[in-house]
């Protein structure tokens, strides 16, 4: 898609982790006039307060400032005060969001959230120069070029990362138990993300991996299952979908991929304030899988339209799921174009899945949980970054909370597990160009062993036990 499409409010959603957007992602935008609302509850008394703080600033600070700088900087911290994913985008901001949504551009490749002050790396995308650096889920990233980011402005950091094709950009990170800053210099690229790749792991197994959900990832993935089909002469027997890392992307393409293995069912709903705001997506057929078993692939870097995806063949009872809670961004982003040529980026509902567990701050749980062997790694696990830890966060109804994985399986421990974590290795496997190997993927070898129906080694109560796990059986076939 080489230019922004505009809907009417219902459809103008966008499903990125925040404005930190380093790769390419497909938005919608909403184009309306929004009325004013509840006239007679126009706070004066703040009002006059910000007019005297405005008259003080103007008149007192250390330097002449424009009435631009402060507006903006008033708008810019009322909106993020709100939540971690909305913000005000100035005319140049806006405009380059609408550049993005052809997925080409000078960049790292990596999806960034703003912290306290601190830039958070959600995940890195296949492919891209951050992934093939070596950046992980979870790496804070403290400076840019030598500059700290402290008080730098979430926008401001993406554009500092982004450039010219060819050029390098040095950014310093802080990693979870690592002793010493780690230093990185990338050379930036046109990041133009396959997003569906395929693979037969087995005879008539298939492996997916979705690295981000584009415009076109529904219609990539229908035509990667019908490949797998063919290579499998016709008996293609299982799957296993592989949405670690990633990120989210355009709501349409996750649910038509999440419909790609559906007969009937709902998918995803939301629920907000405004009619409008409140939606429903349903699967209507055909499962192009025939109704053979898979298994979803999930860790905390998989958010947004991943866990849409996710959370409905889970509760359709459609795939197991397997891997690590998945990062909890569940929240609906608008986009309302402004009069001054800039937009709006308001969360207006919260997602939904089909059993009625909100996706916001609590993740997917899996049916399989794969947690490190030994405690020292599964604190390192802990510590990787989620939507929950976000300041500001919207918290949601917690009738799901209680969620527990029905099956544990422990990663074996590595040769150096005081330095090394067996799940850095499992998101280096799962970011990596695609060359799907369950030797070195412990969770993927797992997975393939579950579809085979081979016993995997599940713990229980101080023991371990080899055991069967069951698939599920598609409905409605």
């Amino acid at each position: 898609m080489s230019t922004p499409r505009f809907h009417k409010p219902r459809r103008g959603i966008l499903l990125g982790i925040g404005v930190g957007l380093v790769l390419g992602v497909s938005i919608s935008f909403a184009v309306t006039v929004y009325a004013a609302r509840d006239q007679d509850k126009i706070p004066l008394e703040q009002i006059q307060t910000f007019s005297q703080v405005f008259e003080i600033v103007k008149s007192n600070y250390v330097d002449p400032t424009s009435d631009k700088k402060l507006m903006d900087g008033a708008i810019n911290g009322m909106v993020s005060a709100l939540d971690p994913h909305s913000a005000y985008l100035t005319p140049k901001e806006f405009k380059e969001m609408q550049v993005l949504t052809n997925g080409k551009f000078g960049g790292l490749g990596i999806e960034v959230t703003g912290d306290h002050g601190v830039l958070k790396v959600v995940a890195p995308i296949d492919g891209t120069p951050a992934a093939k650096a070596g950046i992980e889920s979870g790496d804070l990233i403290v400076k840019i070029d030598g500059k700290l980011l402290q008080g730098v402005s979430l926008q401001k950091t993406v554009d500092m990362m982004r450039g010219k094709p060819g050029t390098q950009v040095t950014l310093t990170i802080l990693r979870p138990h690592q002793a010493q800053p780690l230093h990185f210099t990338l050379t930036r690229a046109i990041i133009k993300v396959q997003s569906v790749r395929a693979a037969m792991l087995a005879p008539g197994i298939g492996y997916i991996r979705i690295s981000q959900f584009q415009e076109n990832t529904g219609s990539a993935t229908r035509k990667a299952v019908e490949h797998l089909e063919q290579e499998a002469n016709g008996h293609l027997n299982g799957l296993i979908l592989d949405l670690r890392n990633n990120p989210g992307g355009v709501l349409g393409a996750g649910v038509e991929t999440a419909g790609t293995f559906l007969n009937k069912g709902l998918i995803v709903y939301t629920k907000g304030r405004t009619a409008n705001s409140d939606m429903r997506f349903s699967a209507h057929g055909p499962d192009y899988l025939h109704g053979a078993p898979m298994i979803v692939l999930i860790n905390g870097g998989s958010a947004s339209a991943a866990e849409i995806v996710t959370g409905a063949l889970k509760d359709e009872h459609r795939a197991l799921v397997m891997g690590q809670r998945s990062f909890g961004k569940g929240s609906v982003q608008t986009v309302m174009p402004l009069s001054n040529g800039g937009a709006l980026k308001l969360t207006t509902a919260l997602y939904y899945t089909p059993a009625g567990c909100s996706i916001q701050s609590q993740g997917i749980v899996p049916n399989i949980k794969v947690q490190p062997a030994n405690a020292q790694l599964r604190t390192l696990d802990a510590d990787l970054l989620k939507e929950s830890e976000l300041h500001g966060v919207l918290k949601a109804p917690d009738e799901c909370s209680k969620v527990t994985p029905q099956y544990t399986i422990a990663l074996p421990i590595p040769a150096t597990a005081a330095t090394q974590s067996t799940k850095e290795d499992e998101a280096m496997a799962a970011s990596s160009v695609l060359k799907p190997d369950p030797a070195k993927d412990y969770p993927l070898r797992e997975a393939l062993a579950i579809l085979e129906g081979k016993a995997v080694p599940v713990q229980g109560k101080g023991h371990t036990v080899d055991t069967v796990i069951p698939l599920p059986k598609a409905v409605g076939q």
